[in-house]
């Protein structure tokens, strides 16, 4: 049987499909509800509220798989991949799932089945391994596990291995327990029969790979580090795709699989360069934009675009990565790597239906990010050519290389490979120091760490009150100290609370805790594993004490009204610029709402007119909304607008206001008149395919109006309140127009007539010829045309005037190009000299200088001054 990538994925889900499993959908790559996560680096992550006790499993048994990134903090394999032949940072992760169902015997009857008997691999390649036990920990070798893979395989081929291989934790504290590895030996015969596979399982061998890794999660631990049992036992299982794939073809590389060489087979297409699979840096080429295009293409699909900061700045680094390697390795100066993505949508889109609607998206922006660090990148090799030629020694020195990374975006490898072809080297030692320190300051300015929770209540908690009220009285159940920015605050949980968690763009609510006569300001809620979590200034004095929580009811009213306006602006859009409209991000504030979309041109000013009176229309058609909750499969066939990157579980929260339908979990007006007003501010460009609005609502739109009127009021009583205001605007362009026209016409007048008295006191001075001269009430601009003019007209002039203008002095230096060649004058050099008089500064070019100042009463020692440089600088 002949095993393509699609293939085998499919036979996975089918396989556990039919022993129980409900199939479900993966979770974005992008994670925006979990401050300890950028991007999902693991299938457990969108469970992990599950595994923490936060919420109930829907489904017992589930199997999945999950576009996983690691790229960024502990799993950081960004600068091995395409090195060697199996790290990756965007891969697939095949999972089959267990909450409180089976437990090791099944979980490893299924893994033994499904690759045995279903997929065909020889069990005599095969080694598992087991937790041996852990001192510290208290634990023993997993027997039971031991014993049940003695049923499947020879014992000689279960390898006990300690805490660090065999041993899964979340964290320091929660759900853990023993795993167990399925490993296999890709090795030839020979080398087989030389060297018995027993010892390189966990050794890092490319041949002898593990594949699978059977988590049994059947303790948690506290925060004394005790472990004890939990009530229901886990199983969350892992097993990357692509190793898989590789087994199954046969290959001795990830980038050999039917996947990666269709993108390779494009890479050499559209560069003109064939693929050798060695480990030669143009191969590493292939192997790194193959491999990058998948992460870069996804998190695009799932709605985060590459940035200067957070997880946008992640998506823009490996980007910038793949681009450099094509640039550098590839001869590649222009844009290609979008096409590439192309490729890689039509071969993985049919499973990944993101990839599909957004591929036109996901091209415009790679092509343009390509584009734009190309012109980079030869703006950094701009700046080493003019090191190269100017400096005579042979060291890029650390601040150099530091400034190129920094401030031109030039990657530290790509400046010490230009280096080396030159014989170069660049000084390490002082870009890590200078990174270090810039490293240094951004920690202290945003520092952020979180202390333990303290546990006050076991059990469920953040029920969510805030539809129905916005006050309520609660208890606390946990709490930890926090620093966020630098500054020290706290973080708590209640059983129940009326306070919104900020999500889906809509900000957190702000408002008051009152425990035991303790008022404590919220000044933000964010959402962390399904935990309402209130961010206040101290913990209270009386931790166990009744809670009585009040949102800010004007916040959250106005907010409301942001909420319910952006529904309604986003049908607008599709209304007036097409249904390929789809929101990209959102934020919904009291005081603005901001709403980005997909759109490949600049919104008219007709069009923008058009959806602002649509808004204001539905807003006065006074409709009721409509806000229930259903199942997924009845909100699609209503035909609610689901979010690009949103995960959905089976249950859904639909808002509909008319004709606008919206899966939604924030909070809304109960009639859209209540929104009051709506004014467009703003329309721009955040990124290609990719256009921003913005906009107010009520109170805010009220104050809008209100300045407006009030400027508009000025305004007319400035023009004599006429009876056309828009016409006598208009009239006083047209005056002004008309006088400026003049005022061109007698500087022009003005500059000829100075030009000519410049030229009649041009005199012979030592050998060239020279001008000094004081002029008063001319713009120094014209001074400065003037003497440029004259010295096209003689190659051998140095002209010297000073000036005033609007009480303001100013110097003008003009040196003929023959001179600053031949005689070595420098025109910037002089200036500097005669500024000093007028207590100013200023510069330009070899053969023009001009400086301002503030003192004029030193023009004229400036001018004795300037007739000295013409004595000094006579030949």
């Amino acid at each position: 049987m002949e095993w393509t990538t699609n293939k085998v994925r499919a036979t996975f889900l089918e396989y556990f499909r039919g022993h129980g499993h409900a199939v479900v959908d993966s979770a974005p790559i992008v994670i925006k509800d979990d401050p300890t996560l950028m991007f999902t680096n693991a299938g457990m992550n969108q469970f992990k509220s599950i595994f923490v006790g936060n919420e109930d499993a829907a489904q017992k048994r589930i199997v999945d798989t999950q576009k996983c990134l690691r790229v960024s903090g502990k799993h950081n394999d960004l600068e091995e991949v395409g090195r060697d032949h199996y790290h990756h940072t965007m891969f697939e992760m095949l999972g089959n799932w267990s909450f409180g169902d089976y437990f090791k015997k099944e979980a490893i009857e299924l893994a033994w089945d499904l690759l045995i008997n279903v997929y065909g691999i020889d069990k005599g390649r095969v080694y598992v391994t087991v937790f041996g036990g852990d001192d510290e920990l208290g634990l023993g070798l997993d027997e039971e596990a031991r014993d049940l893979w003695k049923l499947h395989i020879e014992e000689d081929r279960i390898l006990p291995f300690g805490r660090k291989d065999n041993f899964w934790e979340m964290g320091e504290t929660g759900p853990c327990g023993p795993c167990s590895e399925i490993h296999v030996d890709l090795r030839s015969d020979e080398e087989r029969s030389k060297v018995d596979g027993r010892s390189l399982v966990n050794q890092d061998d490319p041949s002898v790979i593990e594949i699978w890794n059977l988590v049994f999660m059947q303790f948690n631990r506290l925060e004394n580090g005790d472990l004890k049992t939990l009530k229901e036992k886990h199983i969350d299982t892992g097993m990357g795709l692509e190793r898989l794939v590789r087994v199954l073809q046969g290959v001795d590389s990830n980038y050999e699989i039917d996947l990666f060489q269709t993108l390779i087979a494009s890479i050499a297409k559209e560069t003109s360069v064939a693929y050798g699979g060695t480990a030669e840096l143009p191969d590493v080429a292939f192997r790194v934009i193959a491999d990058h295009i998948r992460a870069i293409a996804f998190c695009i699909a799932d709605g985060q675009l590459p940035s200067n900061n957070g997880a946008g700045y992640v998506v823009r680094r490996v980007l910038r990565r793949a681009i450099r390697y094509g640039f550098s390795q590839l001869n590649m100066k222009k844009p290609f790597i979008y096409s590439i993505a192309g490729t890689l949508v039509d071969e993985m889109g049919v499973e990944f239906s993101e990839l599909t609607r957004g591929k036109e998206l996901i091209q415009k922006v790679i092509k343009e990010e390509e584009s734009t660090f190309l012109s980079t990148l030869e703006k950094g090799l701009d700046r080493l050519s003019t090191l190269f030629e100017s400096e005579s020694g042979i060291v890029v020195e650390g601040p150099v290389a530091f400034e190129l990374y920094d401030t031109f975006g030039f990657p530290i490898d790509l400046t010490n490979l230009i280096a080396e072809e030159r014989g170069w080297k660049v000084d390490m030692e002082g870009f890590n120091k200078e990174l270090l320190e810039q490293k240094e300051r951004s920690r202290n300015a945003g520092k952020t760490s979180f202390g333990d929770w303290t546990i006050l209540q076991e059990g469920p908690n953040s029920l969510f009150l805030g539809y129905e009220q916005l006050q309520s009285s609660s208890v606390m159940s946990k709490y930890r100290l926090a620093t966020l920015k630098g500054k020290e605050s706290a973080q708590i949980v209640l059983k129940e609370t009326p306070f919104y968690a900020e999500s889906g763009g809509q900000v957190g609510d702000k408002g008051t805790l009152t425990i035991g006569g303790q008022e404590l300001n919220v000044f933000d809620t964010k959402k962390e594993n399904n935990e309402i979590i209130h961010f206040i200034e101290r913990l209270p004095n009386d931790v166990n004490g009744e809670v009585a929580a009040q949102v800010d009811p004007s916040l959250r009213g106005e907010t409301l009204k942001n909420h319910s306006a952006t529904h309604l602006l986003h049908l607008a859009l599709r209304n007036t610029l097409g249904t390929h409209v789809e929101q990209k991000g959102s934020l919904v504030a009291p005081d603005r709402l901001r709403f980005d979309f997909s759109h490949f041109e600049k919104v008219t000013d007709e069009q923008l007119q058009a959806i602002e009176r649509q808004v204001r229309e539905m807003i006065a058609m006074d409709l009721i909304a409509d806000i229930r909750e259903m199942s997924i499969a009845e909100a699609k066939e209503l035909g609610a607008m689901a979010l690009f990157g949103e995960k959905y579980g089976d249950r859904v929260r639909v808002v509909q206001f008319g004709l606008s339908i919206e899966l939604c979990g924030g909070t809304h007006v109960p009639r859209s008149s209540e929104i009051g007003g709506f004014k467009l501010l703003s329309e721009s460009s955040i990124a290609s395919g990719i256009r921003r609005v913005e906009a107010l609502t009520g109170r805010a739109y009220q104050t809008y109006v209100d300045d407006r009127m009030a400027q508009l009021e000025a305004i007319e009583a400035e023009l004599g309140h006429p009876k056309d205001s828009v016409a006598s605007v208009a009239k006083l362009q047209s005056d002004l127009k008309k006088a400026n026209k003049l005022l061109e016409e007698l500087a022009d007048r003005e500059k000829g007539q100075l030009k000519k008295d410049l030229t009649a006191k041009v005199a012979r001075s030592g050998g060239i010829s020279a001008v000094t001269s004081l002029v008063m009430g001319i713009e120094g601009k014209a001074v400065k045309d003037a003497v440029y003019g004259l010295t096209l007209e003689h190659n051998d002039l140095l002209a010297i005037v000073v000036g005033e203008f609007d009480e303001k002095p100013y110097i003008v230096v003009g040196v003929s190009k023959e001179l600053v060649n031949t005689a070595g004058m420098d025109a910037s050099k002089l200036i500097r000299e005669l500024a000093v008089h007028i207590d100013g500064g200023g510069g330009g070019q070899k053969f023009l200088a001009m400086a301002g100042g503030k003192n004029k009463e030193g023009l004229r020692r400036a001018l004795a001054h300037a007739d000295d440089i013409v004595k000094d600088q006579a030949i």
